[in-house]
C-alpha cells in the first residue's frame, strides 16, 4: 500500500471536463513530476464536488484547500506554493471556503454543504470512480456481503420496506413494495433494471452519481437481485452520458475481475451479473415499460397497466425497476439499518434528497438535502439567492411532469406529498429557478414544447391534446389571445391527465395548471391587455426611446439591424415600431438608459 503526504482531488464529472479539467490534471501531474514529487502527492480523478458553478474545482488535502475556477496556467503557482512550500495560494481559494481570519474551513462548514446530508452523494467528489479499490476502502460491497451472507432475501426487502425509501425517480412508490411483489411469483428468470435515462430538461443528478460512484449502484443491483431471485441485471443509459458509460463499463469490468459480479459471489452460490444498454435520448423511455420496450429492441412505447412490470416485465418476466439515486441508497440503508435511513426526512418521505439546481441562482449545481428541508432554505442557504438582487419568482421542479412554486410556498417543507398539494411534484429532482424577469405564460409553453415534441405519439390524449394546448399558448404569447382561452387550457389538461396512457402523458398539463393557478394575472395581461408583464413575449413588446434621456449620440440607430431608428444631432431619436423586430439591440447598446421596454 502506498502512502502519500498529499492528495490533489481534482473533479472530472461532465461539468468540470467540459471546463479543462482533464488538462488541469495532466498539468498536476506534470509539475508533480518535475518537482519530483510523484511518490509524496497523489493526484485522484473524482465525481462531482457538487458547485458546479465554481468548476474547475480541486480540493488539496489534508488542509482541505478548496480552490475553484482554476485554469491550466493556475497549477503550477499552486504546485511551487502549496505543495512544495507549503503556503496555500489564497487568491484561488473559493471565498467562501475561508473565514474572516482567512482559515481554512471543512467542507461541512460551507455555506454550500452545511445544511446538506450526503448519502446517495457521499462518494462523489471524494473517491477515483475508476478504481474499485478506493470504493472497497469506503465499505464498498460490504452491505452486499452483509446480505448475502447475514441476510435472507425476506429481510433484506424487509429492511428496504421499514426504511421507508421511496422511488426517486418520479410517482416515489415504496420501492420495498417494488421489491416484494417481484419476489412473489415464482419464474425460471427475473430481471433488475436500472432507469439511468433522465431526460428532464436541466436534471443531472443520476449522470453525477454514475460518474463519481459507479460501483454504489452496480452493489445495490446485485443486492435488489439477491432480494427478489434473479441473476441478470441491465442498466438503461442514455448515450449522451459518455463519461458515465464510459465509467460503468470500467466499473462492471473490475466487478467481475474480482468475483463481485458473475458467479457464485462471495461463495454463496448467488449468480448476478449486469450489462448495460444505451438509449438514444427519447424522453418517453424514462417510463417503466417504454424503457423496458427499448432494452427489448423494440419501440420506446408504454403499454396499458396491468400487468405491472412485478409480474410481467422485460422479455414478459418478473421485473423491477429503480433510478439511479434509488438504488445509491441502498447499501447504506442495508449497512446501517432502516431505522437509521427512516430517521431522517419527514413522516411519508424519509431520507435524502438530491436536486440539480440551475436556472437563476447563484451556485449552480447539485444538492442532497433530507426530506422536509424548505424551498427557501434550497434556495437562499444552499443556492446562494438570486443573482442581481432580482425576486424570486417560482421554482419549477419535477421537469415537464411538474409544476411551477411561487414564493407563496417558500417556506413549504419538501417531500412528495407536499408537493403534490401544491400542484407539483419530486420528479427526478431538477428545479430551475426563475426571478423576476421570466415570464410564466412563456415557461409553460417552454415545457409544453418540450412534451409535444418527445411525445411517443401512442395515445391521442396527449399526442393530440399537448398539441391543441400548445396551440392556445402559441397564440396567447403571439397577442392573439381569446376571452375563454384559459378555460379551454384547463378543460383539456383535465382531459389529458384523465386519459392519457403512461405517466408521462397524465402529467404533462401540470406546468399549465399550475402557472394559471398561481399567475393567472400574467395569463390576463395577456390576453386582456396585450401586454408581457416580463416583458418576455416579443409579439407584445414595445421598445421606446425616452427624449428626455436621449443623448442623440445616434448608436442605437447604429446597432439596429433593420434600420428602424431615425434621428439628428440635437434631435431625439424614434424607433420605427412597424418595422422593429424586437431584437433589443438599441437598449443594449445604449449607455444612457434611454432606451426601455413596455
Amino acid at each position: 500500500m502506498e502512502f502519500y503526504r498529499s492528495q490533489v482531488l481534482v473533479c472530472t464529472g461532465t461539468g468540470c471536463s467540459s471546463s479543462n479539467s482533464p488538462a488541469i490534471i495532466d498539468k498536476f501531474e506534470e509539475c508533480i513530476k518535475n518537482a519530483g514529487l510523484e511518490k509524496e502527492i497523489k493526484v485522484v480523478r473524482t465525481g462531482c464536488f457538487g458547485l458546479c458553478e465554481n468548476g474547475p474545482i480541486c480540493i488539496v488535502y489534508p488542509e482541505g484547500a478548496f480552490y475553484s475556477h482554476i485554469k491550466v496556467e493556475d497549477v503550477p503557482r499552486i504546485v511551487s506554493e502549496h505543495l512544495v512550500k507549503g503556503r496555500i495560494v489564497q487568491d484561488l481559494l473559493y471565498h467562501k471556503s475561508v473565514d474572516g481570519e482567512q482559515n481554512i474551513l471543512s467542507l461541512n462548514d460551507i455555506e454550500f454543504y452545511k445544511k446538506q446530508k450526503r448519502i446517495a452523494l457521499r462518494n462523489c467528489g471524494v473517491i477515483n470512480p475508476e478504481d474499485i479499490n478506493e470504493y472497497i476502502a469506503f465499505d464498498g460491497y460490504k452491505a452486499l456481503a452483509k446480505a448475502l451472507t447475514e441476510m435472507t432475501r425476506d429481510e433484506v426487502i424487509d429492511c428496504i420496506l421499514k426504511s421507508g425509501l421511496r422511488g426517486r425517480g418520479g410517482a416515489g412508490f415504496p420501492t420495498g413494495l417494488k421489491w416484494k411483489f417481484a419476489k412473489a411469483p415464482e419464474s425460471d428468470v427475473k430481471y433488475v433494471c436500472c432507469n439511468a435515462d433522465e431526460g428532464d430538461p436541466g436534471a443531472f443528478m443520476d449522470r453525477s452519481v454514475l460518474e463519481g460512484d459507479p460501483h454504489a449502484v452496480l452493489e445495490a443491483m446485485a443486492i435488489a437481485g439477491y432480494a427478489i431471485g434473479s441473476q441478470q441485471g441491465y442498466i438503461y443509459v442514455r448515450a449522451e452520458y459518455p463519461i458515465a458509460v464510459k465509467r460503468l463499463r470500467i466499473a462492471i469490468g473490475q466487478a467481475r475481475e474480482m468475483g463481485l459480479l458473475g458467479k457464485d459471489i462471495f461463495g454463496t452460490g448467488f449468480n448476478f451479473d449486469i450489462d448495460l444498454r444505451l438509449g438514444s435520448g427519447a424522453f418517453v423511455c424514462g417510463e417503466e415499460t417504454a424503457l423496458l420496450a427499448s432494452i427489448e429492441g423494440g419501440r420506446g412505447e408504454p403499454r396499458p397497466r396491468p400487468p405491472f412490470p412485478a409480474n410481467k416485465g422485460l422479455f414478459g418476466k418478473p421485473t423491477i425497476l429503480n433510478n439511479v439515486e434509488t438504488l445509491a441508497n441502498v447499501c447504506q440503508i442495508i449497512l446501517n439499518g432502516p431505522e437509521w435511513f427512516s430517521s431522517i426526512g419527514t413522516e411519508k418521505s424519509k431520507g435524502t434528497k438530491v436536486f440539480a439546481l440551475g436556472g437563476k441562482i447563484n451556485n449552480t449545481g447539485l444538492v442532497e438535502i433530507p426530506m422536509g428541508t424548505t424551498l427557501r432554505e434550497i434556495i437562499y442557504e444552499i443556492g446562494g439567492g438570486i443573482p442581481g438582487g432580482k425576486k424570486f419568482k417560482a421554482a419549477q421542479t419535477g421537469g415537464p411532469s411538474g409544476g411551477c412554486i411561487p414564493a407563496e410556498h417558500l417556506d413549504v417543507p419538501i417531500d412528495y406529498d407536499n408537493l403534490m398539494a401544491i400542484g407539483s411534484m419530486m420528479g427526478s429532482g431538477g428545479m430551475i429557478v426563475m426571478d423576476e424577469d421570466n415570464c410564466m405564460v412563456n415557461i409553460a409553453k417552454f415545457f409544453l414544447e418540450f412534451t409535444v415534441d418527445e411525445s411517443c405519439g401512442k395515445c391521442p390524449p396527449c399526442r393530440i391534446g399537448t398539441r391543441r394546448m400548445l396551440e392556445i399558448l402559441n397564440k396567447i404569447c403571439d397577442g392573439k389571445g381569446e376571452e375563454g382561452d384559459l378555460e379551454k387550457l384547463e378543460k383539456l389538461a383535465r382531459n389529458i391527465k384523465a386519459t392519457a396512457l403512461c405517466g408521462l402523458g397524465q402529467t404533462a398539463p401540470n406546468p399549465v395548471l399550475s402557472t394559471i393557478r398561481y399567475f393567472r394575472d400574467e395569463y390576463e395581461a395577456h390576453i386582456r391587455d396585450k401586454r408581457c408583464p416580463a416583458g418576455v413575449c416579443k409579439n407584445l413588446l414595445n421598445y421606446v426611446i425616452d427624449p428626455d434621456k436621449c443623448k442623440t449620440c445616434g448608436i442605437c440607430a447604429r446597432n439596429c439591424p433593420t434600420k428602424c431608428i431615425s434621428g439628428a444631432p440635437k434631435v431625439p431619436y424614434v424607433i420605427d415600431q412597424s418595422k422593429c423586430i424586437k431584437c433589443g439591440a438599441c437598449m443594449t447598446s445604449c449607455k444612457f438608459g434611454a432606451v426601455s421596454r413596455k
